[in-house]
């Protein structure tokens, strides 16, 4: 819930602190949205694995007999569905508090559905790397950089559907983005946390 506030406060504040400026606040939502979706997932993901680590559980997943990418990807997709789902259906709000009409709310939506997946990856896979290491700064490095593509097709998409043009060629990168964050995420990870217990 933390990371659904955060959220929602960081995309408030900017209509609050920039007034009534209807066509300013169209232009920006893109990205302000997008960004705060990205603070949001990296919200308290630096603790993904600690627990599972502290009590012993990433040894007992060593040695189940389902493989550890496939563990890693259900922990991932159950965060992302307690975690990051919510934030989707708090987005169109965000949306049309800065003015978006329906066709670019849907859009908005359709692109953090897209992206915010491939975000809860990367940012599982900084955990890992990360793990047993104080401090969240160190993930906020590790993510920040792989993020960035995701981060501009996503408010691009957005930016394309506000102008009236078609929003489909960022849609499909994001798309893109996904196929590969789902292909080689888990594995990743999984290779990482094999790493931290040695």
């Amino acid at each position: 819930m933390g990371g659904l506030f955060f959220f929602v406060l960081v995309g408030s504040l900017f209509p609050l602190a920039l007034g009534p400026d209807a066509p300013l606040l169209r232009q920006i939502a893109p990205g302000i949205v997008w960004v705060a979706a990205l603070l949001a997932v990296l919200q308290g993901q630096h603790r993904l694995f600690e627990s599972d680590m502290a009590d012993g559980s990433l040894e007992q997943w060593l040695l189940a007999p389902a493989p550890l990418s496939l563990l890693v990807g259900l922990k991932v997709a159950t965060h992302w569905l307690l975690g990051v789902l919510p934030l989707l259906l708090v987005a169109p709000l965000l949306g049309w508090q800065y003015g978006l009409d329906g066709t670019v709310v849907s859009i908005l939506l359709a692109s953090l559905a897209l992206g915010t997946p491939s975000l809860c990856l990367l940012a599982a896979l900084g955990a890992a790397l990360t793990l047993g290491v104080r401090g969240q700064l160190l993930l906020a490095l590790v993510v920040l950089p792989l993020s960035v593509p995701i981060l501009i097709f996503g408010s691009h998409a957005v930016a394309q559907a506000q102008q009236g043009l078609s929003a489909a060629p960022a849609l499909n990168l994001l798309g893109a983005c996904l196929c590969l964050a789902l292909l080689a995420g888990p594995w990743a990870i999984a290779a990482a946390l094999r790493l931290a217990l040695e």
